[in-house]
Parts: C-alpha cells; structure tokens; sequence
C-alpha cells in the first residue's frame, strides 16, 4: 500500500483538476486517498505526533523560512511567468472572490496536518539524505502547475518542494514530532494562497 498511497494521490489530484476542474475536488479526494491509506494500513504513528516539538527553536525556523515563501512569490510573481489568463484558470476551477477565503482556511489549516501525517510521518524515513518521496511528495504539484506557468518556473517549485519536503523530514527527525513542519506548512499554504489571491 505504501508504494500505491502516492499513485492514488496523483490520480485523485490528476482527476480534481482535469476531469471535475474544481479545486476542492481535487483537494478534497487528495485527502480522501490519504485518510482510506491511513485506514488501511493504520501505522503505528501516534497522531499526536502532530503536535509533538521539543524545542521552539525548529518551530521558529520552519514557521520563518516557509512563511516567507508567499512574499516572495509576492514579489517575484513576474519572473514566474504567470499565464495571461491564470485569473479565468483559477476561476474555472471553482475559486472565486466568495469561494477563496474558505479555500484558504481549509487548505492552510488542514492541508498541513493531512499531509504531514502521510507525507513525513507514514511515508517519512529519517535518512539525512536524499529520498526518493521528497521528490515525490514536491511531484504531484506540478499537475496544478501544467499550463499555469512556463516549464522552468515548474521545475524551480518542484526543486524548493523537494527541498521543503526533505527539510520538514530533518526537522521533525530532529525535533522528534511534526508539530515544527506542520506549523511551517501552514505558513508556506497560508501566505503562498494569499499571494495568489492578491495577484490573481
């Protein structure tokens, strides 16, 4: 099952966006998928790992290093290569001026303790190199990328995806929970959904 969960995220994303062409079908299949695997498979991960950190200081650095990721997407939203009608894609998809503000609540605020979960506590591996699910977990990004921005801006978001991927797996091997990389996450969702919807 481990080696299918990600197979079924991709899909469940991959058919949100291109067959439903809705955001929260997408969204919301994508932790379908994740909570039938955990069911399944039920690791033996305490979920209150969730909000296990013993030292403020790996709190401190992922909530600062990834909240800074929505201002700069802020300010180099040009260099991104945006499409020139990103504004009708987004709106194709569901998310509107009245559907945004709840889309953001539930992707900053749950998204992150979903993912998480799956991503760094059940597919996790406390290697301090590189591993493969790092690269995976960044991969399946790029389906709500295609056609929004230019193929080198796809490659730049998968490379600082892998990045935080593997850095949320430090932390959470050195903090010994994922409080740290769940508060983290929050941020980098929060702030990179608010750039968006300022730009978009």
């Amino acid at each position: 099952m481990k080696s299918i969960a990600p197979i079924l995220a991709y899909l469940a994303v991959g058919i949100g966006l291109i067959q439903v062409h809705s955001a929260w079908g997408a969204l919301l299949g994508f932790h379908l998928v994740i909570v039938v695997s955990l069911l399944w498979v039920r690791p033996n991960i305490p979920i209150t790992v969730l909000f296990k950190s013993t030292n403020i200081k790996w709190i401190l650095l992922s909530v600062l290093l990834c909240g800074s990721s929505g201002l700069a997407l802020y300010f180099l939203w040009a260099y991104f290569g945006p499409a020139n009608d990103l504004t009708a894609q987004v709106e194709s998809l569901g998310l509107t001026s009245s559907t945004w503000p709840g889309f953001i609540a539930y992707f900053a605020l749950v998204n992150p303790l979903m993912e998480e979960y799956f991503w760094r506590g059940y597919m996790g591996d406390p290697t301090n190199g590189f591993y493969i699910y790092d690269l995976i977990y960044a991969g399946f990004h790029a389906l709500i990328l295609i056609g929004k921005v230019p193929i080198n801006s796809i490659i730049f978001a998968l490379t600082v995806l892998t990045f935080a991927g593997w850095l949320w797996r430090q932390i959470a091997r050195e903090d010994r929970g994922l409080l740290a990389p769940v508060l983290g996450h929050m941020a980098a969702d929060f702030t990179i959904l608010v750039a968006i919807f300022w730009m978009v």
